[in-house]
């Protein structure tokens, strides 16, 4: 396996801007997924460094070598596709021995590896079987067989779940990570579903519009957003955002929304006469009768073990509370809401950024559009 390098890489179809001087690292097996909604760019991405697409400018890395203007037959990487892209004339033995039968390689090194790729795979029973006949599932397991066999520098996935219903998609989300472990792979795997890169990924490079908006682990950009973007896109529910205006004072712990002070985590830098937002995890939001921040209970969603109650606040915002099933939560009810300093995020409304992004990511982001 080998390490990736994507340096200042750049992507412009005419007028159209499809990735803005993208930089990361991937390190070697390492779990990485570009994450973003449809038309980010992630896909792009994903195609420069297998070589299906050129970039305007920047460098692609693949171990030392400078792979950036190679053909994708030049390079060694497996590309898993979100249909499969089997061949439907041959059984499931002779789609995964596919690329090694191109390479030349004698039969019985074939038979051995694509014997062992099954045996990974849980597929061994169905070698001999039509991939016609198959589930989706299946499938998609021998598409991945037929990327393992060739045991490349890297595996590069694109939404290779995506035609998949939820059930068998949360099942493969499990196999494409132990898959990963057993492996030792270094993997770039595309998603626009937050749930799948939270459940496999090591890193999480988070793009919109063709920008890398956070870079960081799972838990980095759920605690920690970078921007606005990112906390809205990340979690079930979002962030919920509350502005005030009036700026932040450097060192405060609170800041006054309407009535209310709310306690916020001490930042360094200092905000004056703008409109902030206040950022807070549903999970973080509780119930306090003391608190001088009051909202109005719209209506509430049983979740069995918690229930998420929506409400609107004194000062105009709507937030959502995920709270446990014992707290009574009833339609018209007024309460008062509180929130711990250190779940609390800052922003700046009109740059969209996190007054202070607490991790250090492992290249410099790239400045939002607009």
């Amino acid at each position: 396996m080998a390490e990736i390098r994507v340096q200042n890489l750049h992507k412009a179809f005419a007028d159209f801007v499809a990735v803005q001087d993208s930089s990361f690292t991937v390190r070697d097996g390492e779990f990485f997924c570009l994450l973003g909604p449809s038309g980010c760019g992630k896909t792009t991405t994903l195609r420069m460094i297998a070589g299906l697409e050129l970039p305007t400018r920047g460098q692609i890395f693949l171990g030392d070598e400078d792979v950036t203007f190679k053909r994708a037959s030049h390079r060694d990487i497996a590309f898993v596709f979100q249909l499969f892209a089997l061949y439907p004339h041959l059984n499931v033995r002779r789609n995964i021995a596919f690329p090694l039968v191109s390479q030349g390689m004698p039969r019985r090194e074939i038979d051995a590896k694509v014997e062992e790729a099954a045996r990974i795979l849980r597929i061994a029973p169905l070698l001999d079987k039509s991939v016609s006949g198959l589930s989706s599932g299946d499938r998609q397991r021998v598409a991945l067989g037929r990327a393992i066999v060739r045991q490349p520098l890297a595996f590069l996935m694109d939404e290779p779940l995506g035609a998949l219903d939820s059930e068998f998609r949360e099942l493969m989300c499990g196999e494409l990570r132990g898959l990963h472990e057993r492996l030792k792979a270094t993997t770039v795997y595309v998603t626009h579903d937050q749930m799948e890169a939270m459940a496999m990924a090591d890193t999480i490079a988070i793009m919109n519009r063709g920008v890398v908006e956070q870079l960081g682990s799972p838990q980095e950009v759920y605690d920690r957003p970078a921007s606005v973007f990112v906390a809205d896109f990340i979690g079930a529910p979002p962030m919920n955002f509350i502005p005030f205006f009036g700026g932040y004072a450097a060192g405060a712990s609170e800041v006054e929304i309407g009535e209310a002070r709310i306690a916020v985590p001490p930042l360094a830098q200092s905000l004056s006469e703008r409109e902030l937002l206040c950022g807070v995890r549903p999970e973080h939001v509780r119930f306090d009768p003391a608190s001088g921040l009051r909202a109005e209970v719209l209506g509430s969603e049983y979740l069995g073990h918690s229930q998420i109650v929506t409400l609107h606040t004194a000062v105009g915002s709507t937030l959502r509370a995920k709270v446990g099933i014992e707290v009574s939560a009833q339609r018209g009810d007024r309460v008062g809401l509180a929130f711990d300093a250190a779940a609390v995020s800052l922003f700046d409304k009109q740059s969209g950024l996190a007054l202070q992004h607490r991790t250090q990511p492992r290249s410099v982001r790239g400045v939002a559009h607009g």
